[in-house]
């Protein structure tokens, strides 16, 4: 496993990493694997504040990154970095996409069947895949076609242009189709593979889904397009339960924590409490979730002030392992090995509510797949299934406004899950969030503005994508955010 540090750089963007000339792609993509559930599920607020976007967590001490300052710590080049390339003077750590460069380089001279090397090449590309799509969807148009062409002997330009976001999410969904193509399920891909341990069934509905993903996000902008993918990528087959999710059912002991065990307990430190916003909207619609996630003060759930410095005595708090409805453990939301998924069978049940409300056929109606959905969510953390039954009954599917319907039920579900949260709500509009009074920034961010050291080492090619785009600001919508 590789370490990482807070402050990286993309100097090394395309340049040859100080690598070993032979390094098995096994053990390239099981880093790349790490490297990606970190950076994505972190609450550390160097790297990763995608909770606060959607405002469902609230800062006690320190408030900066609640009111969205960028600037102070350089989350936006973190994030880039972290995803894309880095290295330092004193630590070379690869990039998730970097790292993933190298193994597909390494696999080609690896002894193993055909079938093998192709069941492996399809793991490289659709964590690439989902790798590139979260840059697109967090910054708009990014480097792509010309990106992480060096190769030994070819240290390559630093200066790279940008491309077209739609265009890039195109590409995207041929490379997704191409990959699953090359899947063979009779034969396993790696072993080093830390997510399926190389079962290429669920690599197949992790491919299928991931596309229906892309396919929904692209709803608005192109609708006819969207249909299309969408429909093809559930007849293809997308995750049926939670043993399909994409990420980890635990993190594993003496690896790696999860990061949120290791920023909200293992750091000793009382950072993070739940919002108001997302408490008192469950408190309003009596959400048995609330017990799994959170505890009571005074006998009540409450909600820190977001925005603002809240004393973590006076607050609701996340919660360690409870029982569930059954008397069974339930949902470990912060344990050392609790689980962490990048793309789950809760998500995709609420983008299918979402695909049917939009017309897309893709096996049932939407009240119905609104139902199933917040079933999927509720049976993910325990709750018994008549309570399930319950809650859907006093919160109906609403027709008339199904955005708003499957907004919020998909912004609760996505709890502690801050990029998908964040794609739910910028693309649906719901809920609605208010900046804060004191925010650095000029509006709730829709997106994050480019790395400052692109500033630095690729001046013009990021300038002339600013300009593209409608300006370098957090308020600047990703090319499928139209509403």
């Amino acid at each position: 496993m590789v370490t990482t540090s807070c402050e990286r750089d993309i100097t090394s963007l395309n340049e040859d990493p100080k690598h070993p000339s032979i390094v098995p792609s096994g053990l390239l993509v099981a880093s790349a694997e790490q490297e990606l559930i970190s950076q994505l599920l972190t609450p550390n607020v160097n790297n990763n504040i995608a909770r606060l976007f959607t405002q469902q967590w609230a800062q006690t001490t320190y408030i900066d990154e609640s009111n969205y300052d960028m600037v102070t710590r350089p989350i936006p080049r973190n994030h880039y970095n972290r995803l894309m390339a880095s290295s330092s003077a004193t630590v070379h750590s690869p990039g998730v996409l970097s790292a993933l460069r190298d193994a597909k380089q390494f696999l080609q001279n690896e002894g193993m069947s055909a079938v093998k090397k192709a069941n492996n090449g399809a793991i490289i590309e659709l964590i690439s895949v989902y790798a590139w799509a979260n840059l697109v969807d967090t910054y708009g148009d990014i480097p792509y076609f010309g990106a992480l062409k060096a190769v030994p002997g070819n240290p390559g330009n630093s200066e790279i242009p940008y491309d077209d976001a739609k265009t890039i999410y195109i590409d995207l969904i041929k490379r997704i189709d191409a990959a699953t193509a090359m899947i063979n399920t009779s034969e396993s891909g790696y072993a080093d593979d830390l997510f399926y341990k190389g079962n290429m069934a669920n690599w197949k509905k992790m491919g299928n889904s991931l596309k229906f993903r892309l396919a929904v996000t692209l709803a608005d902008v192109d609708p006819t397009l969207a249909k299309t993918h969408a429909e093809a990528a559930y007849a293809a087959g997308l995750f049926e339960g939670k043993e399909d999710n994409f990420g980890l059912t635990a993190f594993p002991s003496g690896l790696f924590a999860n990061p949120v065990y290791q920023e909200v307990v293992q750091s000793g430190r009382n950072d993070f409490i739940p919002s108001e916003q997302l408490v008192d909207y469950m408190n309003s619609t009596s959400d048995p979730r609330r017990g799994r996630w959170f505890t009571k003060v005074g006998g009540n759930y409450v909600g820190g002030v977001y925005g603002s410095g809240n004393s973590f005595g006076a607050y609701s708090h996340m919660t360690s392992p409870k029982p569930n409805d059954a008397g069974e453990d339930g949902y470990m939301l912060i344990a050392e090995n609790a689980q962490g998924f990048l793309l789950d069978y809760s998500e995709i049940s609420f983008l299918r509510a979402e695909a049917a409300a939009r017309g897309f056929n893709v096996g049932g109606s939407a009240a119905i797949l609104y139902g199933q959905a917040i079933t999927a969510s509720m049976t993910e953390y325990g709750i018994a299934p008549t309570s399930a039954a319950a809650f859907i009954a006093a919160n109906p599917y609403d027709a008339s406004n199904w955005r708003k319907s499957i907004g919020f039920q998909a912004w609760v579900a996505m709890f502690n899950k801050g990029f998908q949260a964040w794609n739910f709500a910028r693309r649906l509009n719901y809920p609605v969030f208010e900046n804060p009074e004191d925010s650095t920034v000029e509006s709730v961010p829709v997106r994050m503005k480019y790395s400052d050291q692109e500033y630095l080492l690729n001046k013009t090619n990021v300038e002339k994508a600013a300009a593209k785009i409608g300006g370098d600001k957090v308020s600047t919508k990703v090319f499928w955010d139209i509403n």
